[in-house]
């Protein structure tokens, strides 16, 4: 029986590092490395949970393609109960070009594909089994589900079943924005927003007023990622904290807010106070930008513990 359900994009990532320019039209440069990678926020957060030992399941959708095939294989071959994952016949699965710069930044070119298709009744209620979290993750890129109102559906559907609902962002420079998300917000219990997307959904640069938006909406509890500055915590009861980010050497910071979220949510399971569950997030984070692609690094929540008892 699954814990937590992840909800939201399947992507294909090709991971190619080290690109810190374009090289001149019509010519060719080397790189250190070509890889091939599961991506997408949902498929991230669902391979990360597992990896740290819950049981985790998705619901979103790919293409009938060999992209497909690959993104399938390697969810359920981490863990991941992928029954509810629809598969789109003439539509391609979503994938992304991801650019690896020196400084572990990354720069995208993406394909939505099947995730701009998917809507809210495509979604199969009856792979939840039981369990308690229900992720939204990177509804931003999913058109068709922004357009038909589908992201407070689907909140409202999971809150109606009892299960915590959190929801993650993503950039999307095509996205409906803040139109889309805030008839969501008053379903969700935790908003777990980066810094660069809070603030371009609510257009404030300030850390508490970008909460207070959130929370103003409808959100009960706001946690905004804010990768080497560690996170910022707006509880429901209690007062705003931050906690400073793990020092490590960063690769590659692909999928780590994705493995952030993972942490959070494995906290949420647990039932552990926010503190607790935020520093263990941020440790989780700092593992994952150790190594290129999005979950390659994810340790047990037992090897996390132990280098956050090392690193604190």
């Amino acid at each position: 029986m699954a814990q937590v359900i992840c909800f939201g994009l399947l992507v294909a990532d090709c991971v190619t590092a080290t690109v810190d320019t374009l090289p001149e039209r019509g010519t060719l440069a080397i790189v250190d490395r070509v890889e091939l990678h599961v991506g997408g926020c949902a498929a991230n957060t669902a391979i990360a949970l597992a990896k740290l030992g819950l049981s985790a399941g998705i619901i979103g959708g790919v293409g009938a393609d060999g992209l497909g095939d690959f993104v399938l294989g390697a969810v359920a071959g981490a863990g991941v109960d992928v029954r509810g994952v629809k598969r789109f016949a003439n539509v391609p699965t979503a994938a992304t070009t991801v650019c690896v710069h020196s400084d572990a930044e990354r720069t995208f070119l993406h394909v939505p594909g099947a995730n701009a298709r998917f809507v809210a009744s495509d979604a199969d209620w009856s792979v939840i089994d039981g369990a308690g979290v229900f992720h939204i993750a990177g509804a931003q890129l999913m058109g068709a589900l922004e357009r038909e109102n589908g992201i407070a559906a689907v909140a409202e559907e999971a809150k109606r079943r009892g299960m915590t609902v959190t929801l993650d962002t993503v950039m999307n420079p095509e996205s409906l924005g803040w139109q889309a998300l805030a008839p969501a917000l008053p379903f969700v219990d935790w908003m777990l927003p980066s810094e660069p997307e809070a603030a371009t959904l609510t257009g404030e640069t300030d850390l508490s007023r970008q909460a207070e938006a959130f929370r103003t909406a409808g959100a009960k509890n706001v946690a905004i990622k804010r990768g080497a500055a560690g996170c910022a915590v707006f509880p429901d009861s209690g007062a705003p904290f931050t906690v400073p980010p793990l020092s490590v050497a960063a690769l590659d910071t692909l999928g780590a807010g994705d493995a952030w979220v993972a942490g959070f949510l494995l906290g949420l399971v647990r039932g552990l106070p926010a503190p607790e569950t935020a520093r263990f997030a941020n440790a989780v984070g700092a593992f994952a930008v150790t190594g290129y692609g999005a979950t390659t690094m994810i340790r047990t929540e037992a090897e996390t513990l132990a280098f956050l008892n090392r690193m604190i």
